[in-house]
């Protein structure tokens, strides 16, 4: 089947544009009333020979189980310098322009946290981007476990982190392949995760995302501008639900509603639910406020759990065997077709 459509797609592209010469030719020897019709034919030829890249959730998958391979991504920690670095190589073979922008922040409870925000770009001369993000820091506590004593245990992050870092990967492998018109830049922000545990009372604000924050109030480039964003976040678990989030719709409806269309266009509607939840704080609420860049969050939300996230979020159970390659698919290829889309 998949030899027939690249069959199809070589003839496609052998034959059109010699009916459209064809075209030409008579439309010319008609008078010049006819060269709008010649830019409707040509417009219609781009439309035809666009090609949406298929997104591998194989592939997406083994990005995810090798960062969960190096156990708890937790800054000032090993695994979380040896995971930086696998994952800035990583991308480097997928475009030349890789930055990684030294952060430190100060955590809640006062110790430096040492950060990298990870940052890649395709298409680097277009002045036309949009921008895709994740985090890949791991949390130090398992505040939310079933079992006490665990709750200062730090988790292996899979779902929570990992599993949005996996599918921009993917998505950095197809933008390598096929060329996009629209620029791209993927950030893989780092101290997200390091908040406040559960249950202890403080009157300090934003020590979540410290990563975006840092990188919102210094860009890695000056006067730093996208179209939009989209910020991936628990996007593997079975079954996963990702409704409208509150922070996203109060921000960006429109690109919210764009995305969610598509999805519903292309299939995945059963995991893109046309419902508006409560806003929450997380990556994208520092792009809004601080750059005044429009994203939105793309995050599960269960309403089954008293936490409003999936099943083991913030759990040692948040391991390898929440990942559904099935739901890697529908984000991932909902993402795919968002950027080769765009003008």
């Amino acid at each position: 089947m998949f030899n027939n459509i690249i069959g199809l797609q070589i003839k496609f592209r052998i034959f059109l544009p010699i009916i459209i010469g064809f075209s030409v030719f008579i439309f010319s020897c008609g008078g010049g009333e006819k060269s709008s019709e010649t830019k409707e034919l040509q417009k219609q030829e781009a439309d035809v020979l666009l090609v949406v890249p298929q997104f591998n959730q194989d592939s997406a998958y083994v990005y995810v189980k090798k960062q969960a391979d190096f156990g708890p991504r937790v800054p000032n920690t090993p695994e979380h310098a040896a995971c930086a670095e696998w994952l800035v190589n990583k991308l480097k073979i997928y475009t030349k322009d890789v930055i990684v922008q030294e952060a430190k922040a100060r955590a809640y409870n006062g110790t430096v946290l040492n950060g990298k925000n990870i940052i890649a770009s395709f298409n680097s001369e277009n002045q036309d981007r949009i921008l895709l993000c994740s985090h890949w820091d791991s949390r130090p506590y398992a505040d939310h476990d079933p079992n006490p004593e665990n709750h200062k245990t730090p988790i292996n992050g899979v779902n929570d982190g990992a599993s949005g870092v996996g599918v921009l990967l993917e998505i950095a492998r197809q933008l390598n392949i096929s060329n996009a018109k629209i620029g791209v830049d993927i950030i893989l922000f780092d101290i997200e995760d390091y908040g406040e545990p559960q249950g202890l009372q403080t009157d300090k604000e934003d020590t979540w995302a410290l990563g975006s924050q840092y990188w919102s109030k210094n860009p890695h480039k000056q006067s730093y501008y996208a179209k939009y964003g989209i910020l991936l976040d628990m996007v593997g678990a079975t079954d996963a639900k990702f409704t409208m989030e509150g922070t996203s719709m109060f921000y960006a409806p429109d690109i919210m509603k764009k995305v969610w269309e598509i999805a519903h266009r292309i299939g995945y509607g059963n995991y893109f639910l046309y419902q508006e939840t409560n806003p929450i704080t997380d990556d994208h609420t520092y792009v809004n406020k601080n750059l005044k860049i429009p994203v939105i969050d793309i995050i599960h939300h269960e309403s089954n759990t008293n936490t409003g996230f999936f099943e083991y979020w913030h759990t040692l159970k948040d391991d390898i065997n929440c990942i559904d390659k099935n739901t890697l698919k529908a984000v991932g290829q909902t993402m795919l077709t968002v950027i080769y889309e765009e003008k």
